[in-house]
């Protein structure tokens, strides 16, 4: 497994299939692409299947052991079901999508080898799920949790953005998940500086607060220092909601505990979320190709807040002036 310069092995790989999205979120720096066209074949700008997998055959020599698979909206690409069939084998292979697909694919890719998948869900009130994702497939996200539980991929975990316009929505939530057998909460703090309006941002510590005073169990998971909340119950007893708080937003800790790489649509290398200073293009590259490009993006990555970003003397966020023109 190959390690950075700061210690973090690297685990996992997120793989972006499609930038296309048939849902238009506020929160979202792919906004305004809703794209309602449906699943269809690859275009020009986006990883073939054969790009994929060789990737990840790639990322499998290196004991790479986790594979997600993301958007825009994943399901749009109709090659998803062969994506997922012909990743390596011993690679947990997981998905995030907003589920409107997944009622009659579901099956399939269990079948193919899915393992798990996360649905993104902002709100259970119709109106205020419109008002946030600008689409009107809240009934279509609903069967498409349901087909997934009744697929096998269970738990199904909910992913929602927290921010000003879903903040109030957080409590029932997590009574939802608490309450229904084979539900997950996975609550993402809102990230201005991807989609901009800083201004939407809520204080993610009070989240974390109220989740302390309502949880009956409490754990930290290693990967990115993540806080997971039992609600209703306890592990042990296989009782309960389990919530789970990503908070990237100014965490070094986050950061030295990130052991992920991504790659992009376009099939770009990168280390980090947040930056796109450090692509390295996989285009027409050969295994042995690829193979050098992982080493060098595992080498150059470096952790977000605390290194590549540092605290002035007041106290706010600025870029080290060892990567200034770097």
């Amino acid at each position: 497994m190959l390690v950075d310069q700061f210690g973090r092995e690297v685990s996992g790989v997120r793989v972006s299939l499609t930038d296309r999205c048939n849902f238009d979120c506020v929160y979202c720096h792919n906004e305004g692409l809703g794209d309602t066209r449906g699943p269809m074949e690859p275009r020009d700008d986006e990883m073939t299947t054969d790009d994929v997998v060789r990737f990840l055959e790639v990322a499998a020599e290196f004991d790479v052991d986790a594979v997600k698979f993301t958007g825009g909206e994943p399901m749009l690409r109709e090659d998803l079901e062969e994506i997922v069939r012909r990743t390596p084998d011993g690679m947990e292979t997981s998905l995030t999508t907003n589920g409107t697909y997944l009622p009659g694919r579901a099956p399939d890719l269990v079948d193919a080898g899915l393992d798990r998948v996360n649905v993104s869900q902002d709100a259970l009130d119709q109106e205020a799920f419109a008002e946030v994702t600008k689409s009107g497939e809240y009934e279509a996200v609903i069967e498409g949790v349901e087909a997934a539980l009744s697929a096998g991929l269970d738990p199904v975990k909910l992913n929602m953005v927290v921010f000003e316009g879903t903040a109030g929505y957080v409590p029932e939530m997590v009574d939802h998940v608490a309450e229904n057998d084979g539900l997950q909460l996975q609550l993402i703090e809102y990230m201005p500086e991807l989609a901009g309006r800083p201004e939407w941002a809520v204080d993610i510590q009070r989240v974390h607060d109220w989740l302390e005073d309502q949880a009956d169990h409490v754990e930290q998971r290693e990967m990115h220092d993540r806080r997971r909340y039992w609600v209703g119950g306890r592990p042990e007893d296989e009782s309960g909601g389990m919530v789970e708080i990503v908070d990237p937003v100014g965490n070094a800790d986050f950061c030295a505990n990130c052991h992920r790489v991504r790659v992009t649509h376009e099939g770009y290398l990168k280390g980090c979320l947040n930056r796109n200073d450090d692509l390295r293009s996989m285009g027409e590259m050969t295994k042995a190709e690829i193979r050098e490009a992982f080493r060098e993006t595992v080498h150059e990555r470096v952790p977000y807040y605390g290194e590549y970003m540092i605290k002035d003397d007041d106290g706010d966020w600025t870029i080290n002036e060892e990567y200034i023109g770097v």
